[in-house]
């Protein structure tokens, strides 16, 4: 193989139209592609919004070998619903993100708790590195379970 062909494999793969890096994740739902009977991905925002979701929902021990990989929401969840929990609550999900999360660069995070339902809603807002221009916000439900 010439060195060139390489080059030129590589830059085959980039189906964007300036040559920028394209995030890529497994579709954890397994949804089937319409051509084949593969696991379709998920690209660009889409993925970075899925690892952002994991990664908050992430406890602790439950990442084998990597235990610093979490945001402690569950203890936090089980503790009364006043306003100072919510700070706290948001402040371990920025935590985890700013930490474990390079694709995404963090605007901010609000957790707003919801007494009728025992639960927060955490709003996360965030740029993607390869999408500098849209702001994505992500909202996620968190309530306590047995």
């Amino acid at each position: 193989m010439a060195a060139g062909t390489a080059h030129k494999d590589a830059q085959g793969l980039n189906t964007l139209d300036r040559n920028v890096r394209q995030y890529t994740d497994l579709d954890l739902f397994f949804a089937k592609k319409a051509t084949s009977k593969d696991i379709s991905k998920v690209t660009d925002i889409q993925a970075v919004k899925r690892s952002v979701r994991n990664l908050v929902l992430t406890n602790h021990y439950e990442k084998p070998f990597h235990p610093e990989i979490s945001s402690n929401v569950r203890d936090t969840l089980f503790e009364l619903l006043t306003p100072v929990t919510a700070i706290i609550l948001a402040r371990q999900v920025q935590d985890v993100i700013e930490n474990f999360e390079p694709r995404a660069r963090l605007v901010g995070v609000r957790a707003y708790p919801d007494l009728d339902r025992n639960a927060y809603e955490v709003s996360v807002e965030f740029y993607v590195v390869n999408t500098p221009t849209e702001l994505v916000d992500l909202s996620i439900m968190l309530e306590r379970l047995r």
